[in-house]
C-alpha cells in the first residue's frame, strides 16, 4: 500500500474523559454549565447594549470577550455532550479540522483581547484626563478587529500545517476535542517543526499579550500607590480587579500547556485544562464582571426594576 493511502484518515475517535455510568452524570453537569455560560454571556451583552452608561471602551471590549467565550464553549461543548452519550465517538476529518480552527482561533483572540483590555485600564487609571481622547471609537474598533484577525490567522496556519501531517492509521485522539497537541501526537513522522511553530505562535499570541498585561499592571499599581486617599486607591483598584482576575484564570495554564509542547502536562492534565477553558472560564467571566463591578451591578438593578415595573403593569 502506498504512503499516500496511509496518510488519509476519514474520521477520528475522541476517547474523551471516562466510560460507564459517569457519562450520564457528566452529560447533565456539562449541559447545565453550558446553558449557564450561554445565558450569562448573553445577558452581559444584552445589558451592555441596553444601558447607555455602559457604552464605554471597557464594556465594548467586554462584549467582544463575551462573544468569544460563548463561541469557544460552543466549538467544544456540544460535540463533547454528544460523545458522552454516543457509543461510537467519531468525528469526521473535516469536522475535526473545523473544531481545531475555531477553538484555537478563539483562544488566541481572547488572549489578545485581554491585553487590549489591560491597555484600556492603563489609560483609565494612569491618564484619566485624556481617556476619552485616547480610547476613541476608531482605536477601539481597530484594536478589536486586530484581535480577531490575529487569532484567526494564527489558527488558520496552525490548522493547515497540522492536518498536512501524515496520520498513517492513527485515528484515536486521547482528548475531549480536536485539540492542537492531541492531533499533532497522531502523526507518524517527526513533528519537531510543528512543535516549534506552536511555541513561536504561543510566544506571539500568549506570552506577548501576557507580558503587555504585566507591564500595564506594573504601571497601574505604581499609579494607584501614589494616590493619597484610601477611597481613591480602592476605587482605582476596583476598576481593574475584574479584568485582572480573568487574566489570571485564562493565562496561567495555557502558558504551561503551549510554551513547551514536548514537555507539557500529561494527557489527563491537558483534558482537565481544556475542560477548564471550555466550561468553567466562559461561565465564570460574566459572573466575575457582575459581582466585582459596581457599574454592572447598578445596571442589573436598574434593569430588574424596569422588569418588575413592567410585570406589575401587566398584572394590573
Amino acid at each position: 500500500m502506498g504512503t499516500d493511502n496511509q496518510t488519509w484518515v476519514r474520521e477520528f475517535i475522541l476517547l474523551g474523559l471516562s466510560r460507564g455510568y459517569t457519562q450520564v452524570s457528566l452529560f447533565v453537569l456539562f449541559s447545565i454549565t453550558y446553558l449557564v455560560t450561554v445565558l450569562g454571556n448573553f445577558l452581559i451583552v444584552l445589558l451592555i447594549g441596553l444601558d447607555s452608561r455602559l457604552h464605554t471602551p471597557m464594556y465594548f471590549f467586554l462584549t467582544n470577550l463575551s462573544v468569544v467565550d460563548v463561541s469557544y464553549a460552543t466549538s467544544v461543548v456540544p460535540q463533547m455532550l454528544v460523545h458522552l452519550l454516543a457509543e461510537h465517538k467519531a468525528i469526521p476529518h473535516v469536522s475535526c479540522a473545523a473544531q481545531l480552527f475555531f477553538s484555537l482561533g478563539l483562544g488566541g483572540i481572547e488572549f489578545v483581547l485581554l491585553a487590549v483590555m489591560a491597555y484600556d485600564r492603563y489609560v483609565a487609571v494612569c491618564d484619566p484626563l485624556r481617556y476619552s481622547v485616547t480610547m476613541h471609537g476608531g482605536l477601539c474598533s481597530g484594536l478589536a478587529i486586530a484581535s480577531w484577525i490575529s487569532g484567526s490567522v494564527n489558527s488558520l496556519m496552525q490548522t493547515a500545517i497540522t492536518f498536512q501531517l501524515p496520520m498513517c492509521t492513527n485515528k484515536f485522539i486521547d482528548h475531549i476535542s480536536c485539540e492542537l497537541l492531541a492531533v499533532v501526537r497522531l502523526a507518524c513522522v517527526d513533528t519537531s517543526s510543528n512543535e516549534i511553530a506552536i511555541m513561536v505562535s504561543s510566544i506571539i499570541l500568549l506570552m506577548t499579550p501576557f507580558c503587555l498585561v504585566l507591564l500595564s499592571y506594573v504601571q497601574i499599581i505604581s499609579t494607584i500607590l501614589k494616590i493619597q486617599s484610601t477611597e481613591g486607591r480602592k476605587k482605582a483598584f476596583q476598576t481593574c480587579a475584574s479584568h485582572l482576575t480573568v487574566v489570571v484564570l485564562c493565562c496561567g495554564m495555557a502558558i504551561v500547556t503551549y510554551i513547551q509542547p514536548r514537555s507539557g502536562p500529561s494527557v489527563l492534565r491537558e483534558k482537565l485544562i481544556s475542560l477548564f477553558y471550555a466550561i468553567l472560564t466562559p461561565m465564570l467571566n460574566p459572573m466575575i464582571y457582575s459581582v466585582r463591578n459596581k457599574e454592572v451591578k447598578g445596571a442589573w438593578q436598574k434593569l430588574l426594576r424596569k422588569l418588575s415595573g413592567f410585570t406589575s403593569k401587566l398584572a394590573t
